[in-house]
């Protein structure tokens, strides 16, 4: 009966931190552990999905071997839909106009605990797993070099393992998941927000691959974004015989890229801006009468954020009446900076501290040490001790730097978030690279998954069986995240999820990757269906 008094009990709760200092341990989070009955549960939990390791790297596997990008996750979705609707989940697709796009439901009534990981993937970042230098699956192929293959399965495997308590205790509450569709192009959660996918949802538990188990709360040393498509529109004419007849619009996009490039002086040390010409004619003896330039503007918050689009608003025209071509602008996506709960990050961090890092073998090490050595960065291995839990309300903006950013920003200004971070990779790749996949259908993702999905579990039954714990994040929330920044998406109302990105990519490179699918049925595991000696390294 307590989950019927929860807005009223959360309107009296207040929370108290200080802004630009470690914010103070919660009383209730603290105590998340002394309960018993919680305890148990918790060790069923472990061993449960310690009896599902082969399902949990059968997951991993099958989403790696996919590697689908952004808004073209067909075989991706379609697999993981499929567990969930075996298990016994109610499936939506086609969420907030994205054909990709689902959630997964089971349970009823309070909480409701969302669920959710990136599934995308990376271009040109197609790798061979476990093998300790650049050797490409498919050459030019997209490849799973952020991870993002292991999150999904992890929230699945911490879902049917607390779902296999809730049911035959009859725990009440809802357990929800869902992808993050796009999120290279952070290009859906916004719709999502705007969708209603999150508007009776408690708490959000989002994952992200890591190098290590950790979690934070506060602020974000991140920025936020908005991508930005600009549309020149020329006149075309023979290059050689009667260049003055045309009106280059690839000369326009290049315009206002030296404008932009320029203008990086006078802007704040915390931004990050980078573009790609996407479209630059079609051959040089003919003057391009259409181009296509495309931004991602990073800054530390909405207004500093808008301002740099409203800068590039302005140089797109000027471009255009330099070149006496017309320009049009479309938003592809957008990202607020994050601020994470930290009531659940607390009850997280506790968990993260009973499960522990994975045993790793000296396999996993020699396959860490020799891609740092590959890559000439520091020989520190694989993570050996779990870093303290940090947070600050606010961090000053001149202590920001910038850095990159992800749409569960837009997420955890609408609902209480945390991101766990699970270690299925380790310090090494650059990010966005193959480098980042060689871990990841290894021996190495497949433990870090199972630690981190018994942290996931375990943390969404805290915030099942402590219904306090709910009420004091959603005051941290209410009294102190958004009591004095209110969220305005960076998404206008007349725009649309850009559903056609990434389709000529996946329509050149699926018909190959197919014929690498991974096949459970045949192999253990990947591994062994390529034939991949673990590891292989100089």
């Amino acid at each position: 009966m307590i989950w019927k008094h929860l807005a009223t009990a959360c309107a009296v709760l207040s929370v108290v931190a200080v802004a630009g200092h470690v914010l103070p341990p919660s009383v209730s989070a603290q105590t998340a552990l002394a309960n018993p009955k919680i305890d148990q549960y918790k060790k069923e939990i472990a061993a449960e999905i310690d009896g599902m390791q082969v399902f949990t790297q059968q997951m991993v596997d099958q989403v790696f071997s996919f590697g689908e990008l952004g808004f073209q996750e067909i075989e991706t979705s379609k697999y993981l839909t499929g567990i969930l609707r075996k298990n016994g989940f109610t499936i939506e697709e086609g969420v907030a106009g994205i054909p990709t796009a689902w959630t997964a439901t089971w349970g009823s009534g309070k909480p409701v605990i969302a669920l959710g990981s990136d599934v995308d993937c990376i271009p040109q970042a197609s790798q061979k797993p476990g093998v300790a230098y650049h050797d490409p699956l498919i050459e030019g192929a997209p490849g799973h070099g952020e991870g993002h293959n292991s999150g999904m399965p992890l929230n699945i495997t911490a879902a049917l393992a607390l779902k296999k308590i809730m049911e035959r205790d009859r725990i009440p509450g809802t357990i929800r998941l869902w992808p993050g569709i796009a999120e290279e192009l952070l290009a859906a959660k916004a719709y999502f927000v705007r969708a209603g996918v999150f508007k009776d949802a408690d708490v959000v538990l989002f994952a992200h691959v890591g190098t290590n188990l950790g979690v934070s709360c506060g602020d974000s040393l991140g920025n936020g974004l908005v991508s930005v498509e600009y549309t020149f529109k020329g006149e075309s004419a023979h290059a050689g015989n009667f260049p003055w007849r045309g009106r280059s619009a690839l000369d326009a996009a290049q315009l206002m890229d030296i404008g932009w490039n320029f203008r990086r002086e006078h802007l704040r040390i915390q931004q990050r801006s980078h573009s790609v010409i996407t479209n630059g004619g079609d051959q040089p003896n003919v003057v391009p009468s259409n181009a296509t330039i495309w931004y991602y503007f990073r800054e530390t918050d909405y207004e500093h954020i808008k301002e740099m689009w409203d800068i590039g608003n302005r140089m797109s025209k000027a471009a255009a009446m330099m070149t006496d071509t017309e320009v049009s602008m479309r938003v592809l996506g957008s990202a607020w900076p994050i601020h994470m709960n930290k009531t659940v990050a607390e009850t997280m961090y506790a968990n993260i501290k009973t499960v522990g890092l994975p045993k790793w073998s000296a396999d996993d090490e020699r396959l860490a040490r020799a891609l740092q050595r590959e890559l000439k960065v520091p020989e520190v291995g694989l993570a050996t001790e779990i870093q303290p839990l940090n947070g600050r309300e606010v961090i000053p903006d001149e202590v920001k730097r910038g850095g990159g950013s992800d749409d569960i920003g837009d997420v955890s200004w609408n609902v209480p978030t945390v991101t766990l971070s699970y270690p299925a990779n380790f310090e090494a790749g650059p990010g966005h690279s193959w480098a980042n996949a060689v871990a990841m259908a290894t021996p190495i993702a497949h433990k870090g998954v199972t630690a981190g999905a018994k942290v996931q579990a375990m943390t969404a039954l805290d915030l099942m069986m402590r219904p306090e714990l709910v009420i004091e994040a959603a005051s941290y929330f209410r009294n102190v995240q958004t009591k004095n920044t209110k969220y305005t998406p960076l998404i206008r109302p007349e725009d649309k999820p850009a559903i056609w990105l990434n389709e000529q990519t996946m329509a050149k490179y699926r018909p190959e990757m197919k014929k690498y699918y991974y096949d459970p049925t045949r192999y253990k595991t990947y591994l062994d269906q390529l034939g991949i000696k673990y590891p292989t390294v100089r």
